[in-house]
């Protein structure tokens, strides 16, 4: 529906991360319940308009690798993907372990990089397994990279999106983490420098944050489980049960949009009723701002009910 001087985006994606699930409903650090967070992220993105064609989660599905974790990973998200009509996109973590990943999400259990390539319409979306086993920080090796060149050497209808775990961003707010980096990040930069990618999807952080890689824009999503504080008091690292989020992506012909969405819900202040947007639909764009834009017209959104 278009109200302003863009149109309607060409795709949408829907992004969350590290939903660290645990077997048996068992709770992180015996406090944070992380089968909730996902499911207050599935709930989010199925009241999200317009209905993303994807969801992709930047990895840290299981916190242990447990075979479990993956098959109730998979038995909550895929059925609220097929609902909306989106194709699920996954994508490897350092807390996740190869054979029990490919056994339960796709049947067949295999220790080698869980790199795939999906096609959502026209845009292309690369899964690239950033994982190190037995390690937190990040790598990517030669066939790996020489894969990737392959595959984006032939530019998509719509593009690429790329979807790795570790982000390949600096972290001013929390330089700890810079130990568990993606290492010899400019080795992708090398890949990526004149390819179709226009955006590059992560997680890994626990916070939300952007930047931009050999020229593309980068979204961090947060988890869906606990934060990494940003502005911690006294302390090295500081996690929190709270202030969970999800990511979407926003493609247009010339541009991408990337925008967090809280997951739990905050007090309300005031509420306009959905169906104003039909109403708005039928005036002219002179109308609208009219209605909505001059000061003396009546219409005060801090104050609407």
């Amino acid at each position: 529906m278009q109200l302003g001087q863009y149109p309607d985006p060409v795709h949408t994606v829907a992004h969350l991360s590290d939903t660290h699930l645990l077997a048996d409903g068992k709770r992180q650090y015996d406090v944070v319940d992380p089968e909730r967070g996902l499911l207050l992220a599935l709930e989010r993105i199925a009241r999200i308009r317009p209905v993303p064609d994807a969801i992709v989660v930047t990895g840290d599905l299981a916190d242990l690798g447990e075979p479990a974790a993956y098959a109730r990973v998979k038995e909550l998200v895929e059925p609220a993907a097929a609902a909306i009509g989106a194709q699920v996109v996954w994508v490897m973590g350092n807390h996740d372990e190869r054979l029990a990943y490919s056994k339960e999400l796709f049947g067949a259990a295999t220790d080698t990089s869980q790199d795939a390539v999906h096609d959502v319409g026209g845009l292309r979306i690369v899964s690239l397994d950033s994982s190190v086993p037995g390690y937190h920080h990040g790598e990517l090796s030669a066939e790996q990279l020489a894969w990737l060149g392959e595959v984006l050497a032939t530019p998509a209808p719509h593009g690429t999106l790329l979807a790795l775990h570790h982000p390949p961003v600096p972290t001013p707010m929390v330089p700890a983490e810079a130990v568990l980096e993606l290492a010899d990040q400019h080795l992708l930069a090398d890949v990526l420098r004149g390819s179709d990618v226009r955006s590059i999807l992560a997680g890994h952080l626990h916070f939300s944050t952007y930047s931009t890689f050999a020229g593309i824009p980068v979204s961090v999503a947060s988890a869906s489980c606990y934060t990494l504080d940003p502005a911690p008091t006294s302390a090295l690292l500081r996690g929190v049960d709270g202030g969970g989020a999800i990511s979407m992506t926003h493609l247009y012909e010339d541009r991408v949009v990337h925008t967090v969405v809280p997951l739990d819900e905050a007090p309300e202040v005031y509420s306009i009723r959905a169906e104003l947007a039909e109403d708005l639909a039928a005036l002219s764009p002179e109308q609208r701002r009219e209605l909505l834009s001059r000061k003396d017209a009546g219409f005060d959104v801090t104050g609407a009910g």
